[in-house]
């Protein structure tokens, strides 16, 4: 399974590792991703991988667990 977000579509993004001998390493930023009950539109749940951000920002609505 892919590393992106399924609400924004963030990806990892690539850089370098840097030592104070200033050596440089390829390394890969990865999105904070959680695995969490979403609330679909016609009122189902659904599990998705969303970034922390979205959830944050209330892009998602969670889904509540039923008792």
């Amino acid at each position: 399974m892919a590393k992106q977000c399924e609400i924004c579509g963030k990806r990892p993004l690539f850089g370098n590792n840097v030592s104070h001998a200033n050596n440089k390493t390829r390394r890969r930023f990865n999105p904070n991703l959680q695995r969490i009950r979403v609330m679909a539109a016609n009122g189902a749940t659904t599990r998705k991988r969303v970034c922390t951000r979205c959830i944050k920002s209330g892009r998602i609505v969670k889904a509540v667990r039923a008792a």
